[in-house]
């Protein structure tokens, strides 16, 4: 059985990709009550914080596709990504970004479980700049 990735081929793509997987991971995490500085429902965090990792990731492949690079050259791996962004303009604001997108929504939310407001918050905060800064950028420089 062969696995087929489905990749956006456009920048323009990308970035509505990336626009829907954080409308639904914000979604998702609204269905948590919560209580003390923790969401309740650690399924919908998981789900969520799964989803609005990708929709960074997707934004960095909207970057890249904008800059030309073809569709199956794009990063398969969070240290391809993490390349991209330290070569990226803006202070290396979007490679610490990613760095807090990946940890507290990847590894903390998704892998492990966490259930901080703060954590997440601050791991969807960071998406959210990494989408608004990179689709504002030009199709090419």
């Amino acid at each position: 059985m062969s696995t087929k990735v489905l990749t956006p081929k456009t920048r323009a793509e990308a970035y509505s990709e990336a626009e829907e997987f954080y409308r639904n991971a914000k979604e998702n995490l609204s269905k948590s009550p919560i209580r003390y500085g923790a969401f309740q429902k650690p399924k919908y965090v998981k789900e969520a914080s799964a989803m609005a990792y990708l929709a960074a990731l997707r934004a960095i492949d909207g970057h890249l596709l904008g800059r030309g690079i073809s569709a199956q050259s794009l990063p398969t791996s969070i240290i391809e990504y993490q390349k991209v962004l330290a070569n990226a303009p803006y202070n290396g604001k979007l490679s610490v970004a990613l760095e807090i997108a990946y940890e507290n929504l990847h590894i903390f939310g998704y892998y492990r479980g966490g259930v901080s407001v703060q954590m997440i918050k601050d791991g969807f905060s960071r998406v959210r700049l990494i989408i608004d800064t990179l689709s504002r950028t030009g199709e090419k420089r």
